[in-house]
Formats: C-alpha cells, structure tokens, sequence
C-alpha cells in the first residue's frame, strides 16, 4: 500500500509532478494491499493463458492449405473437443499448483524487496531487468528441464509435458505439477537476483507465458517479432525436442539456443533441420501448386 493519502502528498514526497502513468498507478494501487498487488500476477497468468491460445485454436480449426504452409507438423489435427480437454486440465493443475504457489510465495516477494512505490521504473530500468530475468531463467531452466530428462525424472514427472508429440499452445503449462514448481523455481530467480517494481514483476511473468504459448503453438510464422531476437528458439525449435519425446537429448533451452550449443545438446537438432526444412520447403510448394491449379480449375468453370 502506498504511504500516500493524496496525490499531493506523492508528488511533495517525489519533488515533482506525477506522471501520467504514475497518477494512474496511485488511484488503482493506494488503497490496496502489497499481497493483493502481488496476487495479481495469478489473475494475469490466467487471464493470458485463456485469450492467448485463441487465435492458434482458430488456425487449428480453419485448416487449408494456406495455413499448413505454417503448420510444423501438418498431419496433425487437433479438434476442438481435444484442445478444450488439454485446457481444463492445465486449470486444475493451475488451481491446485500455481495458484498456491503464486499465493505463498509472496513472503519471499517481501523479502526480496519487490516494491510497489512511486516513482515507477522507467522504460530503460524495465526492458534491462527483463532482460536479466530472461537470461537468468534460460540458464537455469536448461539445466532443470536437462535433469527432468533423466531416467526417473521422465517417467515419474515429465513424461506428462511429452505427452503432445506435435505441442498446441493450451499444452504449454500442461506438465506434473512437481514440474510446475520445479520449473517455476527458475521463472522466480531472475527477481529474486535483481528484484525490481511490481509492474516489472507483472510483465516478466506475462511476457514469458506469452512466449512459451508461441512456443508450443505449433506454428511457425515467417513475421513474428521472436525472428528478430538474436539467439531466440522459437516454435520450431521447441516443437523438435516434443517431437523426438523421451529420447530427446537436443533442444533443452526455453528461450534461447546458446546453452544448448554451448554444452552440445542441440546437434541432433542442427543435423535434422535441414532435411526437415527440405521436406517443409517441398510441402509448402506443392500446397502453392494445388492451390494454383485450384484457381485456375474455377476460373474455367466460370
């Protein structure tokens, strides 16, 4: 809560004027908890995890040939039926593993010292912190998703995860919920290293879902943003770790590929991508020429 009764008194306190953005935080965050601020973050996670998926869901639904030119895996179909059964699956393990753990940890957000005061973080304070959290989950979800390869660790906890051999966007959370928290343990220790301001807090747990829903979506899109982040993975990246399964040794990384290229658990993937990508390429012009032929077959018809 904020130690302020009034705007004036928050811009005494600051020496200045508040901001826009600042006089906008105030009247939604002073009369409000610190807890409740931080809980939040669980209403977010749900909120995304629900609209997020729904523009890949339409694709799934709609398929042509138009689409199967971005489709990773274009002989499977998914029906509506199955992806709505993944999605209420992932909101029991939600409600009984994230939400709790969300809850709890907030004496560990106090200790830290995520704050939830004026000034706000300015643009440059967010995008470097987020950056950190970034790099700092990459490392130490490559290693933790790495062990859950083992032998026991795969066939008692994330065997589950593997259960989409071609991933949609609802499977992205859809693990044990063991995985869940052991996962999130390295979501959380970018903030505990660099702990930051609330929003920033707020917008690395909403960036990273949206993310790992691209990820698991199934879909490879020539324009997405992600192709411009250097030493991004992306879906294609990911959807080849699912599709080898429990054997998988390659593609461990949740963001980014230097691990894996570093500690060599990505040469699998690097040996198959171009004939993989042959195949693709071959798929993609034969769907160009049907279509082709499709017109052409109408307008003689006219």
């Amino acid at each position: 809560m904020l130690p302020y009764k009034t705007l004036e008194d928050a811009e005494i306190s600051l020496g200045r004027y508040l901001t826009f953005s600042e006089t906008l935080w105030f009247k939604y965050s002073a009369q409000k908890s610190d807890y409740i601020l931080y809980c939040h973050n669980t209403l977010f996670l749900f909120i995304f995890y629900t609209l997020c998926p729904i523009p890949f869901v339409i694709l799934e639904l709609m398929r042509s040939n138009k689409i199967d030119k971005f489709k990773i895996q274009p002989k499977i179909k998914n029906s509506f039926a199955h992806m709505m059964n993944c999605y209420i699956k992932c909101l029991i393990t939600f409600l009984y593993a994230v939400g709790p753990l969300q809850l709890l940890s907030y004496p560990v957000i106090q200790w830290i010292g995520i704050r939830t005061s004026l000034p706000l973080p300015s643009r440059s304070e967010i995008f470097w912190q987020l950056l950190v959290y970034f790099l700092v989950e990459d490392y130490a979800n490559y290693w933790l998703h790495r062990m859950l390869h083992c032998k026991w660790g795969f066939e008692k906890i994330h065997r589950i995860h593997h259960e989409y051999t071609a991933p949609i966007s609802f499977a992205a959370p859809y693990a044990h919920w063991a995985e869940i928290i052991i996962l999130g343990f390295a979501s959380f220790l970018g903030p505990l290293i660099v702990p930051g301001h609330m929003i920033t807090f707020w917008l690395w747990f909403i960036i990273r879902q949206m993310e790992a829903l691209e990820t698991h979506s199934g879909y490879e899109f020539p324009w997405s943003p992600s192709k411009f982040i250097p030493l991004y993975g992306g879906a294609i990246y990911h959807d080849y770790h699912h599709y080898v399964g429990g054997k998988s040794h390659s593609n461990f990384a949740s963001v980014f590929t230097y691990c894996d290229y570093i500690y060599g658990t990505d040469k699998g993937y690097r040996y198959q991508k171009k004939f993989f990508e042959k195949n693709r390429d071959k798929r993609k012009t034969e769907g160009d020429i049907l279509q082709n032929e499709s017109i052409q077959l109408g307008l003689k018809t006219e």
